[in-house]
């Protein structure tokens, strides 16, 4: 099979694999019909994130149909139409049955091989799915491949941003940084009633996109922090969410909130050190919630959402490439070239 694998720092290549084969009773094996590319993916490809092996299948967010199940699988046929989180579920631990899918004892991230071990992950003809039966999701009857595709990571991701801001009516919510993740996150807020969203994104496709959706969007900090707190009596946005998961966005976010408000952090920092003090969120009175979605409960839930509150997200894929394209597929993707919001390889 093809797929796009990491080489290093910088650079992927398109390699000729073995297809995968069924390793456990508890696998599947899923022919990939559309792969996406996400920000976290970049970690690595730019150097953020260290040990990833050369020769890894890049990539967590697929959909597809499933080819293989092994003996022990029982909710899963060949033939069903399937999308998966960007981590394994067993289902079954204490983790998982409270909802925190994401801190599942025995899962494994898609996409990443440290030492010889971990998984290989979507961006390729056909992946293999351990603990299918906790990890895969059929796709209701009416969700297209997109949509999906963004319910394994990007949507429920947004979505669980906004609700660690807990994000309502009458809130002034600040949204700092605004790739795809940032925009649902915009989607997620304004469907949960707020009508004060102000959006920070250096890129001017995104923030026309933000723009698009209902937030005030800008490129300079100071602009935006002049913003919130005219709209605020001098206070500060009642909860910020911040996605992108650098030092400068991070103590960018803890100047826009108030007193007493709440920092929802999705993005990923690879840095040891906070950009603020404990001093600085005691004098704050800071509530900072962070971690990895729990993206297998929300794809649970947010189908019944979608239908109840339909939601536009025809917006979201910009860019869709073959696998003899990945190459270009992340050179454009990482440069945000040609209003890149969000790219995808289909097969």
């Amino acid at each position: 099979m093809k797929a796009v694998c990491f080489d290093k720092v910088g650079q992927v290549r398109i390699d000729v694999m073995p297809d995968p084969q069924l390793e456990s009773d508890s696998d599947a094996i899923v022919r990939v019909a559309l792969a996406g590319l996400c920000g976290s993916d970049l970690h690595p490809f730019f150097g953020r994130e260290v040990g990833i092996e050369s020769g890894t299948v890049m990539g967590h967010e697929f959909v597809g149909e499933v080819i293989s199940v092994g003996s022990e699988v029982e909710g899963l046929a060949i033939g069903d139409r399937v999308c998966a989180p960007f981590s394994t579920n067993c289902g079954r631990c204490e983790d998982c049955r409270q909802g925190l899918t994401s801190r599942c004892r025995a899962g494994q991230l898609f996409g990443w091989r440290e030492n010889g071990r971990g998984l290989h992950g979507g961006q390729a003809e056909s992946v293999r799915v351990p603990m299918a039966d906790g990890t895969l999701v059929k796709v209701p009857d009416g969700i297209s491949d997109e949509v999906a595709l963004l319910l394994g990571d990007n949507l429920s991701t947004g979505f669980f941003a906004s609700e660690m801001a807990n994000a309502g009516p009458d809130q002034t919510i600040a949204v700092v940084g605004c790739g795809t993740v940032g925009l649902l996150a915009i989607v997620a807020a304004i469907s949960a009633g707020v009508t004060n969203l102000i959006a920070i994104d250096p890129d001017s496709a995104r923030r026309h996109q933000a723009k698009n959706l209902g937030a005030t969007a800008f490129a300079d900090q100071k602009q935006a922090l002049e913003a919130v707190f005219a709209s605020t009596n001098q206070r500060g946005a009642d909860a910020v969410i911040e996605l992108v998961g650098l030092p400068a966005a991070q103590r960018t976010a803890y100047d826009l909130v108030r007193p007493g408000g709440t920092l929802s952090v999705i993005g990923c920092h690879c840095t040891p050190h906070f950009s603020f003090s404990p001093a600085e969120a005691y004098d704050k009175n800071l509530t900072y919630r962070t971690g990895r979605c729990p993206a297998r409960a929300y794809m649970d839930r947010l189908p019944m959402r979608l239908a109840e509150q339909p939601i536009d997200l025809s917006w979201v894929f910009t860019h869709r490439f073959s696998i003899d394209q990945g190459k270009e597929a992340y050179r454009v993707f990482a440069n945000r070239e040609e209003g890149c919001i969000k790219a995808a390889i289909a097969f």
